[in-house]
C-alpha cells in the first residue's frame, strides 16, 4: 500500500496551504420523543461541539467505534444534514477563520453590533448551512460524498454511463457526445473503461461499485470528498488498490479527503492528520505520526492495543476496550470516557448515574427502589421501600463493587433510613489541551499520559 504525502511542500506551512472546511463547535442532536402526542423529553447528542480544519490536498482521518457520530458529522459536513449548533465553513480564508474564532470565543451577550455585523457577513458567505442559490450550488459541487454501501448508493435501474454523467447534466457540463466521452474519460481516470457504461451496478464486483462511486464524485472536480467507510465492505487486496487509486486522484487533483473509517490500519496510511471521537465528542487530534507513536488519551492508547497488526510496532500496555459506549442521549460528565478507561482517576467526572451503570445488573439492588430525587448529575437522595434494601446499597458503594476511583470521588454515602444520600465532587467538562505542536488531548492525566 502506497503511504499517503501531506499536503504541505518544501517551505510551505499549514497556515500556507488554503482551507477548505473549517469546522467550529458543529453539532448534531436528535430528538427523543414520547407519548401520544410526541413530546420532546431529550436529545441524542450524536455530534456534540466538533472543531478541526481540513486543508487542500489533506486527508483528515476520522476514527472511533461503532456509534461515536462519526457518520452523522460527514452527513453534517457534506450538506445532507442540517447542524443543531455550531457550523461548518467553506473556503474561509486564513484571515477570515482567524477572525471568526475570535468573534466565537466572545459570548454572544457580549458582542458589540459591529461584531454581530461581522459574524453575519461571514456566515452569510461561508457558512454551509446558511448558504442559498449559486453559492449552496457551489457548494454541492465542492464536496462529494463517496458511501460505505456502493451497491445502496449507486440506482439499481440506470446504467453505468447514467451514474456517472448525471453530475455533469444537472450543472450542464456537458451534453451529447461530449457528455458521453467525458463519463468515459471519467471511468478511465479510476480503472474502468468505455465497455462498461452500458451495464447496471448489479453487473459489477463490491470494489468496481466503488470505483464508480468514486468516478461519479469526481464528475464535477470537487474540492473535497467525504469518504465514509470507503473500503470496509471490500477485500483486502481490493482494498489496498481503491486506497492506492484515492491516493493517485489526490496527488493529481489537489483533493482533500475526510476519511471516516473505524480501521486504523487503513487511516495510518492514508491520512495526514487524525482525529480520535467518543460519544460525539474529539477526545485527541493530531499529526499521524504523533497519534500513534505517542498516543496522549487512553481511548486512542486503547484502539491501538485492540488492532493486533498494529500492536507489533507499538508497545502499546493498554488492555483492550470492555464495556459498550454509553447512552448518547445521556453522556457521562467530565471526560465521556471515564466510565470504560482503566486509568481513571477521581477527577475523571464520576457521577450518580455512574453508580447505576455500575450495579444496576447487581441482583437485588435496586429492586425495592421506589424515587429518585437528583439536585444535580453529581448529587441525588435513593429512596427504597425498606431500610434494608437502602443498607444493602451504601454497603455495597463502600466496597469493591465499584472502581476505587468512583469511591474516592464520591462522599461517605449518606443513610438515613430508606434513604441513601450521594454526592460526587463536581468537576467540569473535559475539554481539548495542548499536548505538543498541532497535538491536543481531552484527559485529566498528566502530558506524559501517565
Amino acid at each position: 500500500m502506497t503511504a499517503a504525502t501531506g499536503p504541505r511542500q518544501a517551505g510551505q506551512t499549514a497556515a500556507s496551504v488554503k482551507l477548505v472546511l473549517s469546522l467550529r463547535g458543529l453539532k448534531k442532536h436528535f430528538p427523543i420523543r414520547e407519548g401520544a402526542l410526541q413530546r420532546v423529553v431529550g436529545q441524542v447528542r450524536a455530534v456534540d461541539g466538533v472543531s478541526f480544519d481540513i486543508r487542500s490536498g489533506e486527508t483528515v482521518g476520522l476514527v472511533g467505534e461503532s456509534g461515536c457520530g462519526k457518520t452523522t458529522l460527514g452527513r453534517c459536513v457534506s450538506g445532507l444534514s442540517d447542524p443543531t449548533g455550531g457550523a461548518a465553513y467553506f473556503n474561509i480564508s486564513q484571515t477570515d477563520r482567524d477572525g471568526l474564532d475570535a468573534l466565537l470565543n466572545i459570548p454572544e451577550a457580549h458582542h458589540s453590533e459591529q461584531d454581530r455585523e461581522a459574524l453575519a457577513a461571514l456566515e452569510a458567505a461561508h457558512r454551509v448551512d446558511q448558504l442559498t442559490g449559486p453559492a449552496w450550488r457551489r457548494y454541492r459541487r465542492n464536496c462529494q460524498v463517496v458511501f460505505q454501501d456502493a451497491f445502496a448508493s449507486l440506482n439499481p435501474r440506470h446504467l453505468v454511463k447514467d451514474i456517472v454523467a448525471r453530475p455533469l447534466r444537472v450543472y450542464g457540463e456537458a451534453t451529447g457526445l461530449e457528455l458521453t466521452e467525458r463519463t468515459v474519460e471519467l471511468l478511465e481516470q479510476v480503472g474502468l473503461g468505455r465497455q462498461h457504461l452500458f451495464r447496471y451496478p448489479h453487473q459489477f464486483s463490491g470494489g468496481q461499485r466503488q470505483r464508480i462511486s468514486i468516478a461519479r464524485a469526481l464528475a464535477l472536480d470537487p474540492e473535497l470528498i467525504v469518504l465514509d467507510e470507503p473500503t470496509s465492505s471490500l477485500d483486502v487486496s481490493v482494498q489496498a488498490q481503491i486506497l492506492n487509486l484515492l491516493h493517485k486522484l489526490q496527488q493529481q487533483r489537489g483533493l482533500a479527503y475526510l476519511f471516516i473509517t473505524h480501521n486504523l490500519s487503513v487511516v495510518r496510511h492514508v491520512a495526514d492528520r487524525i482525529v480520535v471521537m467518543y460519544l460525539g465528542k474529539v477526545v485527541e487530534a493530531g499529526d499521524t505520526a504523533t497519534i500513534f507513536e505517542r498516543p496522549q488519551h487512553p481511548y486512542t492508547k486503547a484502539l491501538l492495543a485492540a488492532s493486533p497488526d498494529l500492536s507489533q510496532d507499538h508497545d502499546v500496555e493498554m488492555p483492550t476496550l470492555e464495556g459498550s459506549v454509553p447512552d448518547p442521549a445521556h453522556p457521562p460528565q467530565g471526560c465521556r470516557f471515564h466510565t470504560r478507561c482503566p486509568v481513571a482517576t477521581q477527577a475523571c467526572g464520576w457521577e450518580v448515574d455512574d453508580v447505576v451503570r455500575w450495579l444496576e445488573y447487581r441482583e437485588g439492588l435496586f429492586d425495592a427502589l421506589s424515587a429518585v430525587r437528583r439536585d444535580s448529575p453529581f448529587e441525588a437522595a435513593l429512596v427504597f421501600d425498606d431500610e434494608a434494601s437502602a443498607k444493602a446499597l451504601a454497603a455495597a458503594l463502600r466496597s469493591d463493587m465499584v472502581p476505587a476511583p468512583m469511591r474516592a470521588a464520591m462522599d461517605e454515602p449518606a443513610l438515613h433510613g430508606r434513604e441513601v444520600q450521594l454526592r460526587f465532587r463536581e468537576v467540569s467538562e473535559v475539554g481539548l489541551a495542548e499536548r505538543g505542536a498541532g497535538h491536543v488531548a481531552a484527559c485529566v492525566l498528566n502530558p506524559a499520559g501517565e
